[in-house]
Formats: structure tokens, sequence, C-alpha cells
């Protein structure tokens, strides 16, 4: 069994090779990356392997991504020291979400219901994926915050959200300003439908369905104009304004 570890934390990753080593004989350490740049040039670079171990906070961000941008079709097991991501990481090819310490006994019962997966789909090992990947959905709600109220914002009804002194807020058609519970932009590029939301910058993620026109302008930034009026302009940098005019082309 070649399995593929991600964890950037030096103590954890030695943890993780000692349960392995301990569990079975016949499990090969493909290989391992520290942050998300790292595993996708991993990825991009090798096999396949038959199993990820993944870290969910990287140094470079957060490891869905890792997931959602590529075609990773093996399964997963998230070993985290947090219990809040354990929602989102069951939209993925999640098959057990570990949380640190990881102990050799936890450790290997999720290698074991791996092995009841793979033993229950055999001769059609892609079913396992397509078996893990039919639940996965994009949600149609966010919680927000409304002074003191919460309030349960349609995803479609968001034009833009939009980050300020470390908060996150989303700006509905009505251009009403709301307070997400989500604590990043990156936390919320993992709960909308990539096909709708496009990461602008860093300071905002737009809605295709509200953007009225868009322009290029110096050294091939993009300029984003929304149905509702700003005070600033959105600009697209041009690292990702090939990536921008893509996305627009298949809304």
């Amino acid at each position: 069994m070649k399995i593929f570890l991600i964890e950037d934390e030096v103590p954890a990753l030695e943890n993780l090779k000692m349960c392995l080593s301990g569990i079975e004989n016949n499990i090969d350490i493909a290989g391992t990356a520290s942050s998300v740049s790292q595993s996708l040039n991993w990825l991009q670079n090798n096999a396949l392997p038959d199993l990820i171990l993944m870290d969910i906070q990287l140094s470079d961000g957060l490891s869905f991504h890792i997931l959602k941008d590529n075609q990773v079709n093996c399964p997963v097991i998230f070993t985290t020291a947090y219990d809040k991501y354990m929602i989102d990481a069951f939209e993925y090819n999640c098959i057990d979400y570990l949380l640190k310490p990881i102990d050799s006994v936890k450790l290997a019962g999720a290698l074991h219901k791996y092995k009841n997966l793979q033993h229950h789909f055999i001769n059609n090992y892609s079913s396992i994926i397509d078996f893990l990947q039919s639940s996965r959905k994009n949600k149609s709600r966010i919680i927000v915050k409304k002074g003191i109220e919460f309030l349960s914002l349609r995803l479609e009804d968001v034009v833009y959200f939009f980050t300020e002194h470390k908060l996150v807020f989303a700006v509905d058609k009505d251009n009403r300003k709301f307070l997400c519970e989500t604590g990043s932009l990156a936390d919320i590029e993992i709960i909308v439908d990539e096909k709708n939301f496009f990461r602008a910058n860093r300071k905002f993620i737009v809605n295709a369905n509200y953007i009225t026109k868009f322009r290029s302008i110096d050294k091939s930034k993009i300029s984003v104009e929304l149905l509702l009026p700003l005070n600033e302009e959105i600009i697209v940098s041009q690292e990702n304004a090939a990536a921008f005019k893509k996305w627009m082309s298949e809304t």
C-alpha cells in the first residue's frame, strides 16, 4: 500500500511514520510534503498513491485546495488538531477524520476501513471514488450575522465576499452587508461553487452572475465591475487574468 503523507509539523510527521510502521509491513511511504504547493508539485510528478494522509492547516493554506483544484482520485484520511473542518472534509474523498495526537489504534482502524472499502469494490476500484464523491455537494447557504441576529443566506444571492480588518463579509444583491462566521476568504473558497465564484484577489471573491463587465488595464490586469457600486476597484492580477477569463467563458 503506497501512502502519501502531507504534514507540516516534523514531530507529527515522524509520529505518523512510526504508527504506520507498527501497523503493517507492506506500507510504503511514497512521499511526503509540508505545504499545499509542495503537495501539488509531488502529485503532478508522481504516480497517484493508494491513500493520502493529509493535515488540513498547512503553512500556505488549507489542504482542501489540493483536492478542490485538482483531480486527486484517491481516498484521503485527514489528520488534524481541529474538529471544525470535519463537515467540509467529508465533501472530499474522505474516509476518516482523525484528531491529533494520532495514535496507532485509531490509525489502524482508519486503514481497516480503507481496506474494507477496497474489498467491497474489488475489481472496480474507481467505484470507491464514485461512492465517496456521490455525496459531495457545494453548500447552498451560509450562516451570517446581521447585528445580533444570525441568518441563513443563500449563496446565489451573494454578489461578493470581502475581507476587512481580518473579518469576512458577504454583500447580497440588495446591497446588504453581513458578517460571515467563517474565519477567512480561504474558508469561503472551500464552501462556494467554483463555477460561480472566483477569488479575484486577496480581498475579494466575486459571483459571476453579478459581473456586468470587465476590461483589461495596465500590464494585462483585469478590472471587474459588479452590479452593485463599490468604493474601490476590483482588480484581478496579471498572474490570475488568464484563469479569470477562462472561468468567465465557462460560467
